[in-house]
């Protein structure tokens, strides 16, 4: 008999690494599909299969050429702008002075219950209106939910208040034309719309070109269903501005866009002594002179990343007291390695809340190239690269087109012969300017001739109120960003960054309508500079 040896050792199981994350995967009922099978259903006289229609003469019409045009989240399909020539322009123009005629006399009353049975409608399509947004320029759930709501709530407040605004004030003798860029489709330009019709204009506007055309054209929808007059055309800038900048029926422009194409309609408007609000970019600063409070700046510097820093009141350029830099990069590197980006719809389960991320792409692949293209060159002038996001920690889809989402990226010193040095990138690319002195600190928060909004952190009241209106900008923080506003409070802009009407509050309602003989509207006017 023999004895048994002892019992071999179990084998030891193999080390495994970490498991791989799942693949993201598209949040449950947020397809492009998806919406564009809820506007057929919600506003079926406004959608056609595969387009979307004009509307002028009180009617949706499937005019136009329909251009094709794709979503900045992932290189996909949507709806392109019907693009009308200027004929017809013309006369969906005619059209909209015939509509003005009429509703210029109907009581402030029934405009105040149209226009709020409007904003009903509006908020009982929020969510499709809000993912319209999130597919045409690539708004982030959050961020798309803010612009519907803010254009909702910032009406309300208008509808609520507008007797004494308008008291002894008029109507204009004709439409108020809107020309707006594409970033903030409901919080500025259907705000502004709905607010100019209930002063008692009828409303034209141009869908932007880069994006927003479906969103808008819900929008629209459902408020001219409760008896708004309001016009909604696709075309260039170039074909159409004859029409709804120049066209003698007119009776006020209003330009949000960059300072190129507005230096076009502000000469326009002036040679024609046409009633006009024309806002323009400008170089929005932050210095940082004296300052000791870096705990702040880090808790405020993932904000000014919303939305990628697509914003007019965006800040891509900080100014810093060279004695403090170290301290600032303290600060600052921290705040801005914790920015969350990608697919703004990818989430890990299906049924998941949708994600919560500071931006997602820009507005198109162009935009893209042309911003790492002037990173690109800035660094080679002899700008000195402090931050790089990877796109290895963005959210994706799998296999999903990325071409137009750029990572934030953070300069130091872009040279002067940058397009960074002096111009608002509209992208997430922060510069940074070292001064030694408060006149270099002032010259390099003002290089642009105007701004809308600018901050300086400083310790100090005192130097804080002694700097600050010296600096060119419409409004100024003490240690906080500032913002366009809404409701009650002003807006405009210095130098270059404005021409016409300054708006917010009462002042939006005084800028599309008439008061005594000889007013001057607070604004920026060729022949005149006033304050409110």
């Amino acid at each position: 008999m023999t004895t048994p040896g002892p019992t071999p050792p179990e084998p030891t199981p193999p080390r495994l690494g970490p498991r791989a994350p799942a693949p993201l995967v598209l949040k449950s009922g947020t397809s492009w599909a998806d919406a564009w099978r809820r506007c057929l259903a919600v506003a079926p006289e406004a959608f056609r299969d595969d387009r979307v229609l004009n509307l002028w003469n009180s009617g949706w019409r499937p005019d136009g050429r329909a251009l094709p045009a794709t979503s900045p989240v992932d290189g996909g399909p949507v709806a392109g702008p019907p693009r009308l020539d200027g004929a017809t322009a013309r006369s969906a123009v005619r059209a909209a002075l015939d509509q003005h005629r009429a509703w210029r006399h109907v009581p402030l009353a029934e405009r105040r219950a149209r226009v709020a049975a409007a904003l009903d409608a509006l908020a009982e399509h929020r969510e499709l209106l809000a993912l319209l947004l999130v597919w045409e320029i690539g708004k982030p759930w959050r961020s798309a939910r803010a612009d519907v709501d803010r254009a909702i709530d910032g009406v309300r407040w208008y509808v609520d208040g507008i007797e004494p605004m308008t008291e002894g004030r008029t109507p204009l003798d004709g439409p108020v034309s809107n020309i707006a860029s594409w970033n903030y489709p409901m919080s500025v330009l259907v705000h502004a719309m709905l607010v100019q019709a209930l002063a008692g204009n009828a409303v034209v506007a141009k869908t932007p070109t880069d994006g927003g055309v479906a969103c808008l054209t819900l929008a629209c929808a459902l408020a001219v269903r409760e008896g708004v007059p309001l016009t909604l055309v696709s075309g260039s800038g170039g074909e159409l501005s004859e029409a709804l900048v120049r066209a003698p029926e007119i009776g006020c422009v209003s330009f949000v866009g960059g300072r190129d194409t507005g230096a076009a309609v502000a000469t326009a408007v002036a040679d024609l002594g046409k009633r006009h609000v024309l806002e323009q970019e400008g170089l929005n600063t932050w210095g940082v002179w004296n300052h000791t409070d870096w705990d702040a700046l880090t808790a405020v510097i993932p904000k000014l990343f919303d939305y990628g820093k697509q914003r007019c009141t965006a800040y891509p350029r900080f100014v810093v007291q060279r004695a403090l830099f170290d301290d600032f990069l303290a600060a600052y590197l921290p705040a801005v390695r914790t920015l969350r980006t990608g697919h703004p719809l990818a989430v890990e389960h299906p049924d998941d809340p949708h994600p919560s991320l500071d931006f997602g792409p820009v507005i198109n692949a162009a935009k893209a190239k042309e911003l790492e293209d002037q990173v690109t060159e800035a660094i080679d002038r002899g700008a000195v690269p402090l931050y790089r996001g990877k796109p290895s920690d963005a959210r994706f889809l799998p296999g999903q087109d990325t071409t137009a989402y750029v990572q934030p990226v953070t300069l130091l010193g872009p040279p002067p012969s940058s397009p960074l040095h002096h111009a608002e990138p509209f992208g997430p690319v922060d510069t940074i300017v070292l001064v030694d002195t408060e006149a270099e600190l002032l010259a390099a928060m003002n290089a642009s001739n105007g701004a809308l909004v600018a901050t300086l952190s400083t310790d100090d009241e005192a130097t804080y109120t002694r700097l600050a209106p010296q600096i060119r900008a419409f409004k100024v923080g003490h240690g906080r960003p500032r913002s366009r506003g809404d409701r009650d409070e002003l807006f405009g802009g210095f130098g270059a960054s404005w021409r016409g009407a300054f708006v917010g509050g009462e002042l939006l309602v005084r800028a599309v309508t008439q008061g005594p003989a000889g007013e001057r509207l607070p604004g920026n006017f060729p022949e005149y500079h006033l304050m409110p």
